[in-house]
């Protein structure tokens, strides 16, 4: 069965069958069957397999959507090799500057307004020049000093084509090879689809800007430009101008004058926070999007580093956010069994997932990773690795877990030019009690607070009626058990023991709301100031909860006992 061809999306096949060839896909692409006049040209070409740099190289000529293609590509060790995976890292636009014609056009078109009468001043030279928009510098009617990134012109009707074509692709693949079944490409089009158009859309970029910016106001040696809301539209973006330099530029004289060990950790820290406890994370701090800002003559402000290029962010429930607090801990203090398991509770079990090889494989290198010198530590590295090895084992690696690894990654690159003695994970260990405080207040909000006590009370109004409905079944000789080998009087017996402690607990709740409740009732009988029929009620709740905690206890260990 061949790949149904649409005329539309010829070019984009000949790309995509040229890099596959090109690259070692030579068979994979014949099975495709794809039109013979569509490959002539490229089955000519000189095939290239095992050169990362060139496969660089040509993502970076068949534009925008190629180039965020291979930089996602390079969060997937599980798919690539690391000598691919560093090459992909390093993956940049390379692209001609559109006319400032084309600027003046679009900006006076999403603004409404004259260039003349937005800005004061706006440089016909770009300050950078990328596949997806540029920058340009510039200052407003009052004289506040900004930049401006322009959207390029055609490029997300560009990029919608190119996605199309893919999902052909993805979906053919993903229907007939045992690599599409084993990886499901067609999903992770879907996430990059996502991620690459909200890239596009540059308000989000610019409440992310503003998200960021209050999430880390704790931090003095952070810097988040602000963005100029009445200047920002879907393809125009106006911030604050941060006047620094990037920080894998920084000149070794300027190093030494740096507080280098600080700045780093700093950065640590609060890329901790985002992941852990805000939930929304800068998804793509490399080093070229993080500045350090000037020193100011005359002023003991020390130097910040400033998070530039906001459109890629991450978000993380509490359950994810848990799950990665456990694995980075229990990789910071040599827990590899420990890491395994939240490995596999985050991910896919494939249908030939081996969990002993994963488990063996993990704990060796946790193992290797504790006895590494100082300046090889990559805490980034380490989480990647672990995504590699689930590929390898049967195990499809869940988004967020790809996504830590490949921001700790960047993270670790820059405490390194920053501090070359820089310790990750001496920094997660000493954070670790902040994280956990932080996270339980969070957990007290009101707004968490309420959520819990919804839950109870819809817990309390629907039990009974379940119990009832469930003790009618049993009544009426409805209710029916399929058990193999097990004494079914002792089952019984455990099911009665179940279903009084289920009572109890109604029971308590109720006493424990009830006596909430009266709290607000003015009384003449009061105990230690408060109204005495709600503290005798809390008082019976308690004494009837521990009392059910020691027949639990006392009965669990009899069974137990008993059991061996």
């Amino acid at each position: 069965m061949g790949l149904s061809l649409k005329p539309a999306h010829l070019k984009r096949y000949k790309d995509i069958a040229a890099l596959l060839i090109r690259h070692g896909g030579h068979d994979f692409v014949a099975s495709l069957d794809l039109d013979e006049q569509l490959l002539q040209d490229e089955l000519a070409e000189d095939r290239l397999d095992g050169d990362p740099e060139q496969l660089a190289a040509d993502l970076e000529a068949r534009g925008p959507t190629f180039v965020k293609l291979g930089q996602m590509l390079s969060t997937r060790p599980d798919l690539l090799p690391a000598p691919y995976l560093d090459a992909l890292c390093r993956l940049q636009d390379k692209v001609e500057p559109f006319s400032f014609a084309e600027v003046e056009r679009i900006v006076e078109e999403e603004l409404g307004v004259r260039l003349s009468k937005a800005f004061q001043r706006l440089d016909a030279e770009p300050m950078a020049a990328a596949s997806l928009g540029q920058v340009h510098r510039g200052r407003l009617r009052d004289g506040k000093p900004v930049v401006v990134k322009i959207q390029r012109p055609g490029v997300r009707k560009q990029i919608l084509d190119d996605l199309d074509a893919l999902d052909e692709l993805a979906a053919f693949v993903d229907a007939h090879t045992e690599a599409g079944r084993r990886f499901a490409f067609r999903d992770l089009l879907d996430q990059f689809r996502k991620t690459l158009l909200r890239e596009l859309d540059y308000r989000l970029e610019a409440r992310n800007l503003v998200t960021l910016g209050r999430n880390l106001a704790g931090y003095d040696r952070l810097l988040v430009p602000r963005p100029v809301e009445d200047y920002s539209t879907a393809r125009v973006l106006t911030m604050e101008y941060v006047e620094g330099t990037k920080v894998t530029e920084i000149s070794p004289l300027a190093r030494l004058e740096l507080d280098g060990e600080a700045l780093a950790e700093e950065l640590m820290k609060a890329y901790l926070d985002q992941i852990l406890v805000d939930g929304f994370f800068h998804a793509d701090p490399h080093p070229g999007n993080v500045f350090l800002t000037d020193s100011t003559p005359g002023a003991d402000a020390p130097r910040r580093l400033a998070l530039l290029d906001l459109g890629m962010v991450a978000r993380l429930d509490e359950k994810h956010q848990d799950q990665l607090l456990k694995m980075l801990l229990a990789i910071s203090e040599g827990r590899g069994r420990e890491v395994a398991e939240v490995a596999i509770a985050m991910s896919t079990k494939l249908p030939h997932f081996d969990p002993d090889r994963f488990t063996r494989e993990i704990a060796d290198l946790v193992a290797r990773y504790q006895n590494t010198p100082l300046e090889d530590l990559q805490v980034g590295r380490i989480t990647m690795e672990v995504t590699r090895i689930a590929g390898a084992c049967g195990l499809r690696a869940a988004p967020e877990l790809t996504m830590l690894g490949k921001t700790l990654l960047n993270l670790d690159e820059i405490g390194r030019t920053l501090a070359p003695q820089f310790d990750p994970n001496a920094v997660i260990r000493r954070h670790a009690d902040s994280l956990m405080q932080r996270r339980m207040l969070k957990r007290l909000s009101p707004g968490h607070l309420l959520t819990s006590a919804l839950e109870m009370n819809e817990l309390v109004q629907t039990l009974p009626k379940r119990l009832n409905s469930l003790l009618d079944d049993l009544v009426n000789r409805e209710f029916e058990i399929r058990i193999q080998a097990l004494d079914e009087t002792r089952f019984l017996q455990h099911f009665q023991r179940m279903t009084n402690r289920l009572s109890m607990s109604v029971v308590l709740a109720a006493l424990i709301i009830g006596a909430a409740l009266m709290m607000r009732v003015e009384t003449s009988f009061t105990l230690l100031g408060y109204p005495g029929l709600a503290m005798l009620f809390f008082l019976l709740a308690a004494v009837c909860g521990f009392a059910l905690v020691l027949s639990i206890y006392l009965s669990d260990r009899r069974d137990a006992d008993a059991a061996g």
